[in-house]
C-alpha cells in the first residue's frame, strides 16, 4: 500500500477537450498525471502544453494490449494509482460533419444502427468498465483513491421520464442510452467498493462544446470541465454521488437524479 505522499492519476482522453481541462487542473495541483490518449503523439503535445509533472500514455480503452501496457507502466513508474477519471467517450461513428440533431435523429431507437451502438458502447460502457477493473490492482494499492467517471445527465432516466423537461426528445439509444447503461455499472461498483479505500464518483459536465455534439454546446470546455475538476481534485466527497454543474444546485446539493 502507498504511504508517501505523491499524487497520481490517470486521466483518459485528456489529449482534448474536458480531459484536458481536467488533467491540467491536476497537474497544478500537484498530482503526477498521465495523460491517456489513443494517438500517442497527441497525448505528448497535451502533455507539453500542460507541463508540470505529467506524461502521455498511449491509451485505447476499447483494446486489451493497450490497456494491459498501460497498466504495466503505470505500475512499474509508481506501484499505485490514486485517482482514475474516465472521461474518453465517444458519441457516434457516423459521416463528420453533421449536426446534433442530425446525429441524434439517426440514433432514435426505432432506426439507429446496431453496428454504431456496438461502438459506441464498445467506447463508452465496456471500454471504460476494462481499464478500470485493469486498475482497480493498483487503485487499491493506494492509501485512499478515487474514481471519477464522466457521464452525463442525458443519460438520467428520472429527467427523461420527466414529461415537463423540454430536452427529453434528445434521449437516444446509442449515446444518451449508453450514459445510463454507465451510470448503472459505476453504481453498481461504487456499491460494491463501499467501505473500502477506493471511492466511486459520477459527474455530468453540462452541455459543453466538444465534438461529441459538434461543438454545438452551449458552455465552453473551461466552463464544462469546473465540476469534473471540482470532483476529482475533492477527497470528501460520499462515495456514489452522481453531480452535475450549477443547473442541478440544490439544498441538497448539485446531485443528479439517477
Amino acid at each position: 500500500m502507498q504511504t508517501n505522499e505523491i499524487k497520481v492519476a490517470l486521466v483518459t482522453g485528456a489529449n482534448t477537450g474536458v480531459g484536458f481541462q481536467i488533467a491540467k487542473a491536476l497537474a497544478e495541483h500537484g498530482y503526477d498525471v498521465f495523460v491517456g490518449s489513443r494517438n500517442l503523439q497527441k497525448g505528448e503535445d497535451a502533455a507539453n502544453r500542460i507541463g508540470f509533472n505529467t506524461q502521455a500514455i498511449q491509451l485505447d480503452i476499447t483494446d486489451t494490449n493497450s490497456i494491459k501496457n498501460a497498466v504495466s507502466k503505470i505500475e512499474n513508474d509508481f506501484g499505485y494509482l490514486t485517482l482514475l477519471v474516465n472521461n474518453a467517450a465517444i458519441s457516434n461513428t457516423g459521416t463528420p460533419g453533421r449536426t446534433m440533431w442530425e446525429i441524434l435523429s439517426a440514433q432514435k431507437a426505432s432506426v439507429a444502427s446496431i453496428d454504431e451502438m456496438r461502438q459506441v458502447w464498445e467506447t463508452n460502457v465496456f471500454g471504460t468498465l476494462a481499464i478500470t477493473q485493469a486498475l482497480l490492482p493498483l487503485l487499491r494499492n493506494a492509501k485512499q483513491s478515487r474514481i471519477v467517471t464522466v457521464s452525463s445527465s442525458l443519460g438520467s432516466l428520472t429527467l427523461n421520464a420527466d414529461q415537463d423537461n423540454t430536452f427529453r426528445s434528445g434521449f437516444d439509444a446509442v449515446y444518451g442510452a449508453s450514459k445510463t447503461a454507465l451510470n448503472g455499472v459505476f453504481l453498481s461498483l461504487a456499491n460494491e467498493l463501499e467501505n473500502t479505500n477506493v471511492k466511486v464518483n459520477l459527474v455530468s459536465p453540462g452541455f459543453t462544446a466538444t465534438a461529441l455534439n459538434n461543438f454545438e454546446g452551449t458552455d465552453t470546455v473551461e466552463e464544462g470541465a469546473l465540476e469534473p475538476i471540482r470532483v476529482a481534485l475533492a477527497e470528501d466527497i460520499p462515495n456514489g454521488s452522481f453531480t452535475g454543474p450549477a443547473t442541478y444546485r440544490t439544498e441538497q446539493g448539485g446531485q443528479v437524479p439517477w
